[in-house]
């Protein structure tokens, strides 16, 4: 007996795109799945109908303004199941470093020319701070790997396992060379989930943390021993911070903003 077909709506709220991009450049995997779920709305695929039910909502991005604040809340009310994509989503993204700098209110005039259009809340939020999220789907942007297995186990009638051991691990499967230990180069690889395929540590590259942080993160250990090959305290921070700023793993190792002057 054939399953029924589950619907699918992709929703962006602030961010890049690159999670959406990432997925319609899944090719074949894409076709594969336009045929085990019904897509309603995807505006980036040409797909609009933004109020529709449906089983599954994939959200990009974070909430940034009021609009976003209303918006996620009609995409909750109207979704079984609600996924997170990308770091924005998931964590608030790069544009939550605004959350630490205590010039904030000063950014979008330095942008916009006419700044008093720009509708902002003071903070750049993760979905989950505003409603339930079932699922988080990590990476800065996400692959096609993670979008197929979470919706096959969902079409199988079971929730995805969350996969955030470290790395490290990966690396250690695929037989790289550490580029911290070996390297002696900053590496944020012991305290970010896998789920990449180490793709900066297969080039001879530190990971840069896009995947979040993973689990049991010792992250004030990981900063003294970037001291001790000789980054400066903001650089460390800097590293900790860029992609992932509001995690709670990263809170203890210090954010220093850079102003005009330095």
């Amino acid at each position: 007996m054939k399953r029924p077909r589950l619907t699918l709506a992709v929703h962006k709220f602030s961010s890049c795109d690159g999670c959406q991009l990432a997925m319609l450049n899944m090719g074949p995997d894409l076709l594969t799945l336009a045929e085990e779920v019904e897509i309603k709305h995807f505006a980036e695929a040409g797909l609009l109908d933004e109020e529709t039910k449906v089983d599954i909502a994939l959200v990009e991005g974070s909430v940034v303004t009021a609009h976003d604040k209303q918006r996620i809340l009609q995409v909750r009310a109207r979704s079984r199941f609600l996924i997170t994509i990308g770091a924005c989503a998931t964590s608030g993204g790069i544009q939550a470093l605004k959350n630490l700098s205590a010039e904030r209110d000063l950014w979008p005039g330095q942008i916009y020319p006419s700044p008093e259009f720009i509708d902002c809340l003071d903070c750049s939020d993760a979905i989950k701070t505003h409603v339930k999220v079932d699922f988080e789907l990590w990476g800065c942007p996400i692959n096609s790997a993670q979008i197929c297995a979470a919706i096959g186990q969902l079409l199988e009638g079971v929730m995805p396992p969350e996969l955030n051991e470290k790395l490290c691990v990966e690396c250690k499967r695929r037989q790289l060379v550490c580029t911290l230990v070996t390297r002696g180069e900053p590496c944020l690889g012991p305290v970010t989930r896998t789920g990449c395929g180490a793709l900066c540590p297969a080039f001879g590259r530190g990971c840069y943390g896009c995947y979040g942080p993973s689990e049991l993160p010792h992250a004030n250990a990981l900063a003294r021993r970037f001291t001790g090959l000789g980054l400066a305290p903001e650089a460390v921070g800097r590293r900790f911070h860029l992609i992932h700023p509001q995690q709670p793993e990263f809170a203890d190792i210090p954010f220093i903003e850079e102003t005009a002057n330095d």
